[in-house]
């Protein structure tokens, strides 16, 4: 897949694209419509399929100060990448700021999708809207693409469960710990990326050696606080682990959640790699437990009950 960095790369100027605009936090299953849509399209008529999304998420640059920031399902990174697992051929990454927030949607038509990129087909989805004072529409797109000759689609909305998915449910899901009904919602597990790094060593000394894994975006999103089934590829090979998603109540006075994992069948440094973190089921709460005797009691129930995991994810991830 093509990746380019508007105002930096050389964009290839094809008018045979069928093109979406938009944020793709989570590439979830609507967002995966969107595509599938696109392909079927793009087929027929012999187009590339062309996404242009965001960085910084538009959100980040215009929150309000009273306002909870937002925090990210997807970095440009993991976007990047799973909007190439769907079929995207080239990603246009435009950079976010309150200035180009203040160009008109018919503007950003003209110069960017028109004159810069090319399109003979525009996809848009059903809640979706650009430009200044959101006034890039289905409306507009139709009288735009009178006047420059493309074909504007409106994709409805995806259904599951009987409920609209789209980024906001996700996170919704994933802060209250349900990380069951978000992979539903994403097509599948939600996952983190980050890079291992050296702790306080506290959980080898305890028998329970655990990868501190920080993701290099501060706004992406971890589960709500609590025990997790998650898995990683490891040198080729999915391993199963216990996630710790909180604040270690019994040993930090904390209040920044952190993500650490304890591999149950690994015994090679991974210190300094980049993992992929999917997260399958939520154990329990995180606890602050009297004494580390009833903390390592609890953590033999944790891990038998992840033992039982192992063959489904491996039978998942070979499917």
């Amino acid at each position: 897949m093509n990746i380019v960095r508007f105002g930096k790369d050389a964009i290839p100027f094809d008018t045979k694209t069928a093109i979406t605009v938009g944020t793709f936090d989570g590439v979830h299953c609507g967002h995966q419509g969107i595509i599938k849509r696109m392909r079927e399209v793009a087929q027929q008529q012999e187009e590339r399929i062309v996404v242009v999304t965001f960085d910084p998420h538009p959100q980040i640059v215009l929150a309000k100060p009273d306002r909870e920031p937002l925090q990210l399902l997807t970095s440009i990174e993991e976007r990047c990448d799973l909007l190439e697992s769907v079929g995207v051929d080239t990603v246009v990454i435009l950079p976010f700021s309150r200035e180009f927030a203040a160009m008109p949607a018919d503007e950003f038509v003209r110069s960017v999708i028109v004159e810069s990129i090319g399109v003979q087909h525009f996809f848009i989805g059903h809640d979706h809207s650009f430009g200044k004072d959101r006034g890039g529409n289905e409306e507009l797109l139709q009288q735009l693409g009178k006047e420059y000759g493309f074909e504007v689609e409106h994709i409805l909305p995806l259904v599951c469960d009987g409920v609209v998915v789209n980024s906001t449910k996700v996170r919704a899901a994933l802060k209250s710990g349900n990380v069951d009904e978000a992979s539903v919602m994403l097509g599948r597990p939600y996952a983190v990326r980050g890079v291992v790094q050296h702790g306080d060593g506290r959980g080898r000394t305890l028998g329970i050696p655990t990868a501190n894994i920080k993701p290099p975006d501060e706004h992406k999103l971890l589960p709500g606080n609590g025990i997790y089934v998650v898995s990683s590829v490891i040198d080729g090979q999915k391993l199963i682990g216990m996630a710790s998603v909180g604040v270690r109540p019994m040993f930090t006075q904390d209040v920044v959640a952190t993500l650490e994992v304890n591999y149950l069948d690994i015994d090679v440094d991974i210190y300094g790699r980049t993992l992929d973190v999917e997260f399958y089921s939520r154990l329990r709460d995180e606890i602050n437990y009297a004494s580390v005797d009833e903390l390592l009691l609890q953590i033999e129930v944790d891990k038998q009950q992840t033992r039982m995991y192992q063959q489904l994810i491996i039978e998942r991830s070979t499917s």
